[in-house]
C-alpha cells in the first residue's frame, strides 16, 4: 500500500510544483493525482512539514503557468492534433465543438475543470484550440487556480487540525476526493450518447488489437 503522505513529503516543493504544473496543462500529466497531492500537502503543512503559505504560492504559480502552457499548445498545435486518427481524447468533431463551447461557457469551464481529473488537463488545451479570448482566459485561469490550490490545501490543513490522528484516515479521504472528482466526468460521458458509444468503440478496438497475433 502506498504511503501517500510519505511520497508527497519525499518529492518536496519541487515535486509538488512539477506535478501541479504537468497536470494543469501538459498532456503527459493527465494521470497525475493533483487533488490528492494538494489535500495531502495541506495536511502535511499542518504537521509542520511544509510552510502553508509557501505551499499555496508554489502550487498556485504551477497551476496558472501549466494552464497557460496548455492554452498555448492548444492554440499553436491543437488543430494539427485533431487532424490525426480519431481517439477517445482527440476526435475531429471536438475541434468545432470546442470553439463554440468556449465562446459560450469558456470562463466557468476553466474554473470547474480544475476539480475534475483528466478534464483539468484537457480544458486549457481545448480553450486554445477553440481560440478562447486570451485576456478572458487569463482571468478565469487565475480564479480557477486560486480556488483549486487554496481550497484543497486549506481543507487538508483544517482537517489536520480538527481530526485527531488524521494520518490514519488519509487514504479513505483521498479515495473519497477521487470519487467525487471523477463522478462529474463519468456523468457527462453517460449522458452523451455519441461520446459514450465512441468510448466503448475505442476500448473494443484496443482489446481487438491486443488479441491479434
Amino acid at each position: 500500500m502506498f504511503n501517500i503522505p510519505l511520497i508527497i513529503e519525499a518529492v518536496g516543493y519541487l515535486g509538488i510544483f512539477l506535478i501541479a504544473f504537468a497536470e494543469s496543462g501538459i498532456l503527459l500529466g493527465f494521470f497525475l493525482p493533483g487533488d490528492t497531492m494538494l489535500f495531502t500537502a495541506g495536511f502535511l503543512a499542518y504537521k509542520g512539514l511544509f510552510n502553508y503559505w509557501l505551499l499555496i504560492a508554489i502550487t498556485f504559480s504551477a497551476a496558472v503557468l501549466g494552464d497557460t502552457v496548455g492554452y498555448t499548445l492548444g492554440r499553436k498545435i491543437g488543430p494539427a492534433i485533431f487532424k490525426k486518427n480519431d481517439s477517445i481524447l482527440f476526435h475531429q468533431d471536438h475541434l468545432e465543438r470546442a470553439r463554440h463551447f468556449y465562446e459560450r461557457h469558456g470562463g466557468k469551464t476553466i474554473i470547474l475543470a480544475r476539480f475534475m481529473p483528466i478534464i483539468r488537463t484537457l480544458a486549457p488545451i481545448l480553450a486554445g484550440v477553440g481560440k478562447m479570448n486570451y485576456p478572458r482566459f487569463v482571468i478565469y485561469n487565475i480564479a480557477g487556480g486560486a480556488l483549486w490550490t487554496f481550497g484543497l490545501i486549506t481543507i487538508g490543513f483544517y482537517l489536520g487540525s480538527v481530526i485527531p490522528n488524521i494520518e490514519y484516515f488519509v487514504l479513505p479521504i483521498v479515495l473519497f476526493i477521487l470519487f467525487i472528482s471523477v463522478v462529474p466526468t463519468l456523468v457527462t460521458i453517460l449522458k452523451n450518447k455519441n461520446y459514450r458509444e465512441r468510448v466503448v468503440n475505442q476500448i473494443q478496438n484496443i482489446f481487438r488489437a491486443r488479441k491479434k497475433p
